[in-house]
């Protein structure tokens, strides 16, 4: 009976295990556009309150303070700045207020350092917002962290100028119904 049962079952893992390709319709992996429809980083507002991503006008109007959405760090470092205390601030306060919404921080650095440094560092950044956020009100599970490393840079020039844009955290929202950027 064993004899029968080992060579059934290596048949049916080796069935089980084998794909057929599946067509890739999109040409390839997804692409996210570093240049914003209104080349300000904020989607237009459309009708209904809401922007073309389906977040809420306070979150996408320009006058707004949630609107700014990069939290910037000097070269080697990932503590917030006091410069950047109420910003953070303020999307806490929405987050405690709003709590189906959730935030995807994504830390960033400059090109200078190696690719695992970088990545190490911005997640850092990433991680120092979330704690920020975190410790004025907002829920864990409302906060994700991730590090892009150098591979999004906000300025592709190679100086102290274009890389003091790199050097940042972003946040990105999504409503619990998953309108949103990310």
């Amino acid at each position: 009976m064993k004899k029968l049962l080992i060579p059934a079952l290596l048949s049916a893992l080796i069935l089980g295990c084998s794909s057929t390709p599946i067509p890739d319709e999109t040409g390839g992996a997804p692409v996210e556009s570093r240049s914003g429809s209104s080349g300000t980083g904020v989607a237009p507002v459309v009708a209904g309150g809401v922007d073309a991503n389906g977040l809420p006008r306070e979150l996408t109007d320009p006058k707004s303070k949630l609107a700014q959405r990069s939290i910037y760090f000097d070269l080697d470092k990932y503590e917030v700045k006091d410069e950047y205390r109420d910003l953070v601030a303020s999307h806490a306060k929405y987050l405690v207020a709003n709590r189906g919404f959730k935030v995807l921080l994504q830390g960033n650095t400059d090109e200078r350092g190696s690719r695992e440094y970088n990545l190490s560092l911005g997640q850092k950044r990433a991680e120092a917002v979330k704690r920020s956020l975190v410790l004025l009100g907002a829920k864990e599970e409302q906060v994700e962290s991730v590090s892009l490393g150098e591979e999004k840079p906000k300025n592709a020039g190679h100086d102290e100028s274009a890389w003091s844009e790199n050097r940042r955290a972003d946040i990105l929202y999504k409503a619990a119904d998953g309108r949103g950027e990310f």
